[in-house]
């Protein structure tokens, strides 16, 4: 992996990263410099490109296919400029060696696009798997800063198939094709973010999203190396927070916003700076809101603080890079009340995660394997609900390890690309306060693989596989209200996925997936035994529930050209024992909490999907997707709860250069099929507008953000949250979002 510096303000995007590969033959006193030019919008090759080694004469022009080749006189360190008229010239380093063939896969923004910095997520060409993930799925850049909410779910929640769960602003989570919890797991820089937004409603997820160069939705079958559950998702928030170059000098990014519905703003700092053979980083940020408002009033106690620092430091050298970090996000918010249930005045919670990060970058380069990434966490996490001030209703602690090993090898045959690799974690989970689960340790071991396979000329497979051994052990012994007595369990998955995509013609292709995966009970869905008072429930658990075990199924076709993109994907998933924890209706006589029960029932979930993007003109683009999940219980013909309702998204954007404006708008349709004691919500329609101007001066980038939501003050309501029937979602909001790039 590796990050570019950008001179004049000017950008270069290696979309799939430097190679410095054996391409299956050895070069033994070669010191050619070979690569491709791509267009970045449309991957088409680019020719007449002026490739040019800053300092000497040596240069050379891409040919028709975009291909150049150049000779340097020995090996070292080298600056390389690359420019074409109508295209952002741009200035990199590049890394010369010996008895080997050195090659570069570029792309090059056109003139309209501009920013400071780019950072790459991969260190191979990208394949048509890589390709369909930047097109569909991912916000960097100016798209992530015109999106940027108050958390990770808001930031998300106009991306294809992403819905958003909810109980108040802070505690929202990503619902990715009517999956919730830990089916979806989110990562950041690849490390598995810990706490416990995936148990709880009431829980908040520890991710600053200001900071983040770049959010990516991965699907597919690639998910394994991280996840069993193949049907899911993984959320992978890019900062780079252990750097993985040396950069040629000091980058500084400060930024901020305000908006009007809660009051809210935030302010920020990231400074990324060299010595000797170590790059340094350094992040800040400060985030404040008050309640938040809506069409019928305000939403007391929806407040947030959060502090968020971190520190990173790796020694870069030719054989690649070691580093650590350390990170600590501390919050508090509220849980807003006023229902049945719930406390009439709320529930406030103070959250604190501290991580330990260590990443290793190792190259092997041998004929088979290139290299190897070794990545390790240690999280402190601790989560205390307060009933009122000073008196604890729950209280929560992990302590996690995790260890990643994963071998990365060249192209062999058939095989283009692949991964091999080990995982291991270890969680001691302890309770608190008026919640009667039992303290508990799990571990987690898992062994996976993941192969790309150029089948045919037109035909591309994507193949991977999992196994996990899991341990739950409650330390010590009790018997839950329903007279079940608490016991260890032990959990042996297997999961793979397989994805086939075919290409009809250079612009249209066709795929399909198949996959089985899996899913263990949670600590919470096996001993829970009590109120949760922040979630206004009684939970009961079941020590007797089975690993989910899903059969997944997906046809998608994909068509790119320079003006238009459009897919359409549709997936059928039937689950066997879906873990839910569904409301029986009761109240607790004790506490006066409706009482939930955790279960298993073999569920379907099926839906479709359907994104479009449109290049009216050359300065007109119109983009629009849609997203509908029907789900059941098979064992009673009943719907499954809390599933999303039909959702859409529509954009119009005028694009001027530096300025850019848009109109957009969100809808949704009514959601009617409901669980027992679930409350039903109407559907609504929703206008937005943005503007988003770039501006340089001497050797600063400024981009300047304003967006307007719910133009018309609309009541409407999120199907998925737990408290709309207090009140709606916000009403109108206007925000200002600024990024300064040094």
């Amino acid at each position: 992996m590796f990050r570019i510096k950008i001179n004049n303000y000017l950008l270069l995007l290696i979309a799939g990263g430097i190679l410095i590969l054996n391409s299956g033959q050895v070069f033994t006193d070669s010191l050619n410099v070979k690569g491709f030019v791509s267009d970045a919008d449309d991957l088409k090759p680019l020719a007449n490109v002026l490739v040019k080694l800053q300092g000497n004469s040596v240069s050379a022009f891409t040919d028709t296919e975009g291909m150049f080749s150049l000779k340097v006189a020995k090996p070292g360190n080298y600056e390389i400029q690359v420019s074409l008229p109508g295209y952002i010239t741009s200035v990199m380093q590049i890394n010369v060696l010996s008895g080997q063939e050195n090659i570069l896969y570029l792309r090059l923004f056109s003139s309209g696009f501009t920013t400071e910095v780019i950072t790459v997520t991969d260190d191979h060409p990208p394949s048509v798997y890589d390709n369909l993930l930047e097109l569909s799925s991912v916000l960097k850049e100016k798209e992530l800063l015109r999106n940027m909410g108050q958390t990770l779910a808001f930031t998300l929640k106009n991306q294809t198939g992403i819905s958003v769960r909810s109980m108040g602003p802070a505690p929202s989570r990503p619902v990715y094709r009517g999956l919730s919890g830990d089916r979806v797991m989110i990562t950041e820089d690849g490390i598995k973010t810990i706490d416990l937004s995936a148990t709880s409603p009431d829980h908040s997820v520890t991710v600053e999203p200001f900071t983040t160069e770049r959010i990516e939705v991965q699907r597919g079958p690639k998910i394994l190396i991280k996840t069993p559950s193949a049907i899911g998702g993984v959320i992978n928030v890019i900062r780079y927070e252990i750097p993985q170059y040396i950069p040629s000098r000091v980058s500084l990014k400060l930024g901020g916003y305000g908006e009007s519905s809660n009051k809210g703003y935030l302010g920020s700092g990231v400074i990324v700076f060299p010595f000797s053979s170590f790059a340094a980083r350094f992040e800040g940020s400060y985030r404040r809101t008050g309640d938040q408002n809506t069409p019928e009033g305000g939403l007391k106690n929806s407040d947030i603080k959060t502090v968020n620092l971190s520190g990173g430091l790796s020694l870069v050298k030719k054989w690649g890079f070691a580093g650590f970090s350390v990170r600590e996000y501390n919050t508090d918010y509220g849980i807003p009340g006023g229902f049945v249930g719930a406390h009439p005045n709320g529930v406030d919670i103070s959250m604190l995660k501290r991580q330990y990060s260590f990443k290793l970058h190792y190259k092997i380069e041998k004929k088979f394997i290139d290299h190897f990434d070794l990545d390790a966490a240690r999280t402190y996490y601790r989560h205390t609900e307060y009933e009122s001030p000073g008196v604890v209703g729950a209280e929560f602690r992990i302590l996690d390890y995790n260890t990643y090993l994963n071998f990365i090898h060249n192209k062999k045959g058939m095989l283009t690309q692949g991964t091999f690799g080990a995982s291991v974690e270890y969680r001691d989970f302890n309770i608190g306060g008026f919640v009667f689960s039992p303290p508990s340790v799990s571990l987690n071991t898992a062994v996976y693989f993941t192969e790309e396979i150029k089948a045919a000329r037109r035909l591309s497979l994507e193949l991977s596989a999992r196994y996990d051994y899991n341990f739950v052990k409650p330390q010590q012994v009790i018997q839950l209200a329903n007279l079940d007595t608490v016991f260890s369990r032990k959990f042996n998955t297997v999961s793979f996925s397989l994805s086939a995509i075919y290409s009809v013609s250079d612009f249209l292709n066709a795929g399909i997936g198949l996959s089985r995966s899996s899913r263990v009970p949670t600590i919470e869905e096996l001993y829970s035994d009590g109120p949760h008072l922040a979630a206004y429930s009684y939970e009961i658990g079941n020590p007797h529930l089975n690993a989910e075990t899903a059969y997944g199924s997906e046809l998608f076709i994909f068509y790119k050209d320079k003006n238009k993109y459009a897919m359409l994907s549709a997936f059928y998933n039937y689950i066997y024992d879906y873990i839910i924890a569904r409301n029986t209706g009761r109240i607790n006589v004790a506490t006066l909490l409706p009482v939930y029960q955790t279960t298993g029932v073999n569920a379907v979930l099926a839906g479709i999907e359907a994104q479009f993007e449109l290049k009216l003109s050359k300065k007109f683009n119109f983009n629009s997707s849609i997203s509908f999940t029907y789900g059941e219980i098979k064992n009673t013909s009943s719907p499954l709860p809390q599933v999303p309702p039909m959702k859409g998204e529509s954009e119009i954007i005028y694009n001027m250069g530096k300025l850019s404006v848009g109109i957009n708008s969100e809808y949704a349709a009514g959601q009617l099929r409901l669980d027992d004691f679930e409350q039903s919500t109407p559907g609504y329609f929703i206008l937005g507008a943005f503007g988003q101007y770039t501006m340089l001066t001497g050797k600063a980038t400024h981009i300047i953000s304003l967006t307007a939501e719910n133009l018309t003050n609309r009541i409407y309501r999120n199907h998925l949250s737990r408290i709309k029937s207090i009140l709606p979602e916000p009403g109108i909001n206007f925000r200002v979002t600024y990024k300064l790039s040094i």
